[in-house]
C-alpha cells in the first residue's frame, strides 16, 4: 500500500489540474509541497518577493487559460500576497493560492508566523478556507479550482497547516476527483438576444466595446463574425488588445471617446462600468446600451442598461450574429475613420520629436516598431504607460498585460517571469515607470537565474508624475512636490549588477539601438531612457481617474 504525504497530495492534484509550474518563495511550512512537485514534474519558479509570486500566477492564467498557483508560507509570507490577490480579484481571474500555517497542535499558541490567514482573505477572494485532513486535500483543491472559475472568476485561498501536509495517507484511501467542474459555455436568453439584434438593426451609429472577457473567453472569432455581418466599429480595451488584427477595417482605437459620445447603440461586452468609463458616463446619454457579462451582478451596475445579457462572451456573440442583419454602414466608418486620422496626426509631431528629454510618446513609437510580430507586451507604469497605451499596439491575441482596475504598479518583472515561463520561445517587452519598477524590480534576478530574457525598459520621469501633477495643480509647487519625486537612478546598472544586460538612453536617436542590442545579449535586460517630466497624458490633465 503506497503512502503519501499532504505535499504530494497537492502536487498530484494539480497535475490533475494541468498545472506545469509552481510560483513559490520559499517556507518552512510549505516546502513538503515542493518535495510533491518534483515527483510529479511540476516546475518550481521561486521568487524574491511574495507579491511576485501572485502577480506571475494571474499572468499565467491570462496567457495560458490553465489556472495559475502560488505557493507561500505562513505569516508574513500570506500577508505580502495580499496585494496580488486583491488584483487577481479585480481582474477576475482564477487563481488558486495556498498558503502555509503552524502545525494543528500549535493551535493558539502564538507559533512561528501563525496568523488567521483566512480572514485576512476573505474579502479578496471567492472563497478563503483551511484543509484539515490530509486525505481530503486533492478533493478540497478540486473544489479552489471549481470555485475559482465558476460565474465571475477569481482567486481562492487555501490554507494547509505543516502537519496537514507533512501526514502520511494511504493512497488507496485518498478519493482523488477528475471531473469536478463544467467547462460548458453560458448562452444567453432568446428573448434578450433578439432585443440586442433588434438594437443593432435599427442604429444608425451604433459601437462595440469589447473588455477582458474576450480573451478570457477566448471569444476572437466570434467577435470577429459579428463585427463583419454588423459592420459594426469595436473598440478593444483590458486584456481585449491585440484580439483583433490591427489592419481589421473596424477596428478603431484613438477615436473610442468621441465615438461613446454620439453612438446611438454600444453594446459593451466584459468590461465594467468602472472608472475607465466614467462608471458608465462616458457612453451618450442617449445612446441604448447593449450589456454582456459573465458576472449578472455586473449588469446594470453604474449605469442603466437596455438590455443585458450575463453569458459566455463568445456563446452571446454567436447568438447575436446569428440574429443580426447584415449592414453596410459606410457613413459612420468613414467619420470614425476620419477621426481617427486627425487624432492621429495631432500626435504626430510628438511620435517623431527629437526633444531631449526624450518625449514619452517618442519611446512609445520606437517600440511599437521594434516589437516582434508575436512579441507579448507588459505595461506596469503610470502616465508613462497611459500615453503608450494609445501608440502600441499588440499584433496577437493575448499579448497585452497590464495591471487592470485596481492599478496595481509593481507587476510587470511578475508578470514577466510568468510570459517566459509559459510561451520561453516568444519575445517579451515591459515597459516600466521608474515608481513601478522600484516595487518588484529585484526579481529581476528571477529572470536572470532562470535564464529568462526579456527586454524592459525604464521611462525614467524621476516622479511619480501621474500623482504629481494633480497634486501641482491642486497646492502649487511648494507642496506639490511633497513625497512623488524621486531620484534619477540608474536602473540599468542594478540590472547589470544583478549578471543582466543595461542600457541608458538620454537621446531619441539612442532607443533604437538600445533596443536592438537587448534584444542581441539574450539576457534579461533593462533599458532607462529619460523622459520629459513635464509632459502628461490627458487622461492625467483632466484627472479622470480620481473623479
Amino acid at each position: 500500500m503506497a503512502m503519501l504525504t499532504g505535499g504530494q497530495l497537492v502536487a498530484k492534484a494539480l497535475k490533475q489540474e494541468g498545472v506545469e509550474a509552481l510560483f513559490t518563495l520559499a517556507g518552512g511550512h510549505i516546502m513538503d509541497i515542493y518535495s510533491g512537485c518534483i515527483d510529479e514534474g511540476i516546475r518550481i519558479v521561486d521568487v524574491r518577493h511574495e507579491q511576485t509570486t501572485v502577480h506571475a500566477a494571474e499572468a499565467w492564467t491570462r496567457l495560458t487559460g490553465v489556472t495559475g498557483v502560488a505557493a507561500v508560507t505562513a505569516g508574513p509570507g500570506v500577508t505580502d500576497a495580499v496585494t496580488g490577490v486583491a488584483n487577481a480579484f479585480r481582474n477576475q481571474v482564477p487563481v488558486v493560492v495556498i498558503g502555509g500555517q503552524a502545525p494543528r497542535k500549535q493551535f493558539r499558541m502564538g507559533a512561528l508566523q501563525e496568523l488567521d490567514h483566512v480572514s485576512i482573505m476573505k474579502p479578496l477572494t471567492k472563497q478563503s478556507f483551511t484543509i484539515f485532513d490530509t486525505d481530503r486535500i486533492p478533493e478540497l483543491l478540486g473544489s479552489a479550482f471549481r470555485e475559482a472559475h465558476s460565474g465571475r472568476p477569481g482567486p481562492v485561498f487555501v490554507e494547509i497547516p505543516a502537519d496537514v501536509l507533512d501526514a502520511l495517507v494511504a493512497e488507496e484511501e485518498v478519493y482523488f476527483p477528475v471531473q469536478y467542474r463544467s467547462k460548458a459555455r453560458l448562452f444567453g436568453d432568446p428573448d434578450a438576444i433578439q432585443k440586442a439584434a433588434d438594437l443593432l438593426d435599427n442604429a444608425e451609429r451604433p459601437v462595440i466595446l469589447a473588455g477582458s472577457q474576450i480573451w478570457s473567453c477566448r471569444a476572437m472569432s466570434e467577435l470577429v463574425q459579428c463585427v463583419e455581418r454588423g459592420q459594426i466599429p469595436v473598440y478593444l480595451n483590458g486584456a481585449a488588445r491585440g484580439c483583433l488584427p490591427n489592419h481589421f477595417p473596424f477596428f478603431m482605437s484613438r477615436s473610442r471617446r468621441y465615438a461613446l459620445s454620439v453612438a446611438d447603440v454600444v453594446m459593451v461586452i466584459g468590461t465594467p462600468f468602472d472608472f475607465r468609463l466614467d462608471y458608465g458616463q462616458r457612453l451618450s446619454r442617449e445612446a441604448k446600451v447593449i450589456q454582456i457579462d459573465l458576472d449578472s451582478s455586473e449588469i446594470g451596475h453604474n449605469r442603466d442598461v437596455d438590455v443585458g445579457i450575463a453569458g459566455h462572451a463568445g456563446a452571446i456573440l454567436g447568438q447575436i450574429t446569428a440574429a443580426i442583419s447584415s449592414f453596410q454602414r459606410e457613413n459612420w466608418l468613414k467619420t470614425l475613420q476620419k477621426k481617427e486620422a486627425e487624432l492621429s496626426e495631432k500626435d504626430r509631431p510628438f511620435l517623431y520629436s527629437d526633444d531631449m528629454p526624450i518625449h514619452p510618446l517618442r519611446l512609445a513609437r520606437e517600440i511599437q516598431e521594434f516589437m516582434a510580430e508575436d512579441a507579448i507586451f507588459i505595461a506596469d507604469g503610470g502616465d508613462v504607460v497611459t500615453m503608450a497605451a494609445s501608440v502600441i499596439l499588440p499584433r496577437r491575441p493575448g499579448s497585452w498585460l497590464d495591471p487592470g482596475p485596481l492599478g496595481t504598479l509593481g507587476v510587470g518583472t511578475p508578470f514577466a517571469i510568468a510570459a517566459k515561463a509559459a510561451c520561453p520561445d516568444r519575445e517579451v517587452v515591459i515597459l516600466f515607470g521608474d515608481g513601478a519598477f522600484g516595487l518588484t524590480g529585484f526579481d529581476y534576478d528571477t529572470l536572470i537565474r532562470f535564464g529568462m530574457p526579456v527586454i524592459g525598459i525604464v521611462g525614467n520621469n524621476s516622479a511619480w508624475n501621474q500623482v504629481r501633477y494633480g497634486q501641482v495643480q491642486k497646492y502649487g509647487l511648494e507642496k506639490g512636490d511633497v513625497a512623488n519625486v524621486l531620484t534619477p537612478l540608474r536602473y540599468d546598472r542594478i540590472v547589470e549588477a544583478m549578471g543582466g544586460h543595461g542600457e541608458y538612453v538620454t537621446k531619441p536617436a539612442q532607443i533604437r539601438p538600445a533596443l536592438e542590442r537587448a534584444r542581441s545579449s539574450g539576457k534579461a535586460s533593462l533599458i532607462n531612457v529619460m523622459v520629459n517630466r513635464d509632459v502628461f497624458s490627458s487622461g492625467t490633465v483632466n484627472q479622470t481617474m480620481y473623479k
